[in-house]
């Protein structure tokens, strides 16, 4: 029997083609005769006899029930078009955007959402023609005000969020900024130090390969930010990350980790789906979303 070259849950730098073991292919593997091989250049794990790959480069490619961030680029009867960072177009449709009825011999739909809107939304759909249709009736969904972004290798955006959200968390907590992942690959940052937190999520895009990445940024943000880190207890976080990997053990698919009832912050706008009496959301507003 071939053996794995490292003990099971170890990530390993492995290229295409390459023979990862026996057993069942997960994401971004095949099986031939029972032996599993790696479809690309990436991070090697196994989980039992379950084998996963996450690709180090790529491009976005759309899958319903991801959070993605996106900024309107055009208006259309009855639409939005938004750039999500893929090669295939995007598109809001006034029912998915709005809730409730609206008269289009009247409204204007730059009320809702105008020309340069980054929103954080939720792909509903895709076809086989590869059409991709968003929506915002997610609670988690939202404008995204003022603040910067970047773009970084979706394939690397599970390490940007690290184990159970620690690595984003240990970023904002030290920097002090908000931040917003899409599974696109497009970061959403906002507070005095957006500088060191972009440096710090950069730098985990470039060294996503390389082992002790976290003592990496926090020994790099202890450094620029001089003070020393200490994690908050749990009840003290901000609402993070709860860690959903299915039984599979597919640590690699981003869609497996949700945050959990974010608390409201300055920046992040309201769900149009999400109001109560009062006209303000129930749910307060998103951050570090990774659907």
């Amino acid at each position: 029997m071939i053996e794995n070259s490292k003990p099971s849950g170890e990530r390993r730098l492995v290229i295409t083609g390459e023979l990862l073991g026996r057993g069942r292919a997960g994401h971004g593997t095949y099986e031939d005769n029972g032996n599993v091989f790696s479809k690309f250049v990436g991070l090697a794990e196994a989980r039992d006899d379950l084998h996963f790959v996450i690709p180090l480069s790529g491009v976005y490619n759309p899958k319903r029930g991801d959070g993605v961030i996106g900024r309107v680029t055009e208006i259309i009867f009855q639409k939005w078009i938004a750039d999500i960072n893929s090669p295939y177009e995007a598109t809001l449709p006034l029912s998915e955007g709005v809730e409730g009825f609206v008269d289009l011999t009247k409204a204007d739909l730059t009320k809702y959402f105008d020309y340069g809107d980054v929103v954080f939304t939720e792909i509903a759909q895709v076809s086989k023609q590869r059409h991709v249709t968003l929506t915002m009736r997610s609670r988690k969904c939202r404008k995204l005000k003022g603040g910067r972004l970047i773009r970084v290798t979706p394939a690397k955006v599970p390490r940007i969020i690290g184990k159970g959200g620690s690595m984003v968390e240990m970023i904002k907590q030290m920097t002090g900024t908000q931040i917003v992942v899409g599974q696109n690959g497009v970061v959403w940052m906002r507070g005095d130090n957006e500088d060191v937190a972009a440096e710090a999520v950069l730098t985990i895009e470039e060294r996503a390969h390389t082992h002790g990445l976290t003592d990496y940024i926090k020994a790099m943000l202890e450094k620029r930010m001089g003070k020393p880190y200490v994690p908050k207890p749990p009840e003290q976080r901000d609402e993070g990350f709860r860690d959903l990997r299915s039984e599979r053990g597919d640590s690699f698919e981003p869609r497996e980790e949700r945050t959990e009832h974010p608390q409201a912050e300055e920046g992040l706008g309201d769900s149009p789906f999400e109001k109560s009496a009062g006209g303000k959301s129930d749910l307060g507003d998103v951050e570090n979303i990774q659907i």
